[in-house]
């Protein structure tokens, strides 16, 4: 596979367009498969954060794990990017982890992979539904959180100050009364370079990340139903973290992360079992992905190679 003056790391394998159906909607991706395969390999899965697509950095990350010979899946969840679904532009954590589920079930389908041997990467908000699908569906062998929400409610409330809170409670009674009344979404955008413009993720760095991502992406939308953010106020991936064990967990944190805060997630870190491993680094939320992706994307395709390069048998 070519390389871009924008890709981060060069493909060694074959890029192949996939889809396939989940409850009616087309759920569309990329399967990679190393160069030089001989037998069934492992594979892994990877989704991205809040909003994002598939076409960018989520495809270096790929790239990473398949030059360790290993087959990976990227995809767009339902009502986003390339895939199917209605309303466009909503995120419900319970739809994108029967989304993820369902990629799992696709990729243990293709006669390349060893169905026994599949790993998931989930980043920020697909951070959380790597946590929680790791925990509840056990065909995952090995799993990658970076940056991951743990608690939608208690984010939320450091980023949201009270009065402004109350108004949003308010937004969000009065839109799903208006849709059940048959009125159409609201949304609105998810940034702007207007540092007070309203918006579901304020702030320069977000602007800055996801307007270059968007470079790269044709298929993102810069919006969000409003529905979206009160459904993240409920999620709580957090409390699935118990239950991942004895699959491995490697959890890459942010020390200054303050969109899906560091200290939620070292205290989630340290409520797992093991094995597990934490890798710190410094910077906020988007650095991950920008200043560390090196270090990020070799720790977790090392993370692959070491717990899915052995044959199911050889465990």
């Amino acid at each position: 596979m070519s390389k871009t003056a924008q890709n981060k790391v060069r493909v060694n394998g074959s890029a192949e367009p996939i889809e396939f159906t989940l409850d009616g909607d087309v759920i569309r991706g990329t399967f990679y498969l190393p160069a030089g395969t001989t037998g069934q390999v492992p594979a892994v899965v990877l989704a991205h954060g809040w909003s994002m697509v598939a076409g960018g950095d989520l495809e270096d990350y790929a790239a990473a794990v398949v030059n360790e010979g290993i087959a990976a899946l990227t995809f767009d969840f339902r009502r986003l990017g390339r895939s199917g679904g209605q309303p466009r532009q909503e995120i419900d954590p319970a739809w994108q982890i029967e989304d993820f589920r369902a990629a799992i079930s696709y990729v243990r389908s293709r006669p390349e992979v060893d169905r026994e041997r599949i790993g998931i990467w989930g980043s920020s908000y697909s951070g959380g539904h790597a946590l929680v699908v790791a925990a509840i569906d056990k065909r995952v062998r090995c799993v990658v959180s970076q940056v991951p929400t743990i608690s939608g409610f208690a984010a939320a409330q450091r980023r949201v100050r009270y009065d402004k809170a109350r108004t949003l409670q308010a937004a969000f009674e009065a839109d799903r009364e208006a849709r059940f009344a048959g009125a159409a979404p609201a949304t609105l955008r998810m940034i702007d370079a207007e540092p007070d413009a309203p918006v579901a993720y304020p702030g320069r760095d977000s602007y800055d990340y996801m307007h270059g991502e968007a470079q790269r992406c044709p298929s993102w939308a810069n919006a969000v139903t409003l529905r979206s953010l009160e459904l993240a106020r409920a999620y709580e991936p957090g409390a699935y973290i118990r239950r991942i064990a004895p699959t491995p967990l490697l959890m890459i944190v942010a020390t200054e992360d303050g969109l899906t805060p560091a200290d939620l997630q070292q205290e989630a870190f340290n409520q797992a079992h093991q094995p597990k491993q934490l890798l710190l680094l410094g910077g906020g939320h988007y650095s991950v992905y920008t200043e560390h992706f090196d270090q990020t994307s070799r720790a977790a395709a090392s993370w692959f190679a070491e717990h899915l390069g052995k044959p199911a048998h050889g465990r």
